[in-house]
């Protein structure tokens, strides 16, 4: 059987692991356009187009990492939490849902970018 900490940590894996996969989903063209409206430039941002012919790959890993951390955080069965225990916190779910969903927003944003930059440019 599995403890509720071992539990934890495969959540705070995949969760890491889904947010790493969605920043470097968006490294070729969302992270340059935030950096660049934050006033950050320089001939290095450019360079990270060099990104782009991962992104499907990058996208895949992360939809792989966040799947997996939306299963364990929402869909698998919960197990009995003593008082007083890590799992009694609602705090740590939060966090963990937080970060879940943020990386799923700046998923769908890699994906959706290409075809939103044609409308936003005309």
């Amino acid at each position: 059987m599995v403890s509720e900490r071992e539990t934890e940590q495969k959540n705070r894996w995949f969760t890491a692991g889904g947010l790493l996969g969605a920043i470097l989903a968006s490294s070729c063209c969302i992270v340059p356009l935030v950096l660049f409206f934050m006033g950050i430039s320089g001939a290095w941002i450019g360079n990270l187009t060099v990104l782009e012919p991962y992104q499907p790959l990058f996208i895949a890993m992360s939809i792989g990492f966040i799947g997996a951390g939306f299963w364990l955080v929402y869909f698998k069965p919960k197990e009995q939490c003593v008082d007083g225990s890590y799992c009694s916190q609602p705090k740590s779910g939060r966090v963990l849902k937080s970060v879940l969903w943020l990386s799923t927003a700046l998923v769908a944003i890699a994906v959706a970018f290409p075809f939103l930059v044609p409308m936003l440019l005309y």
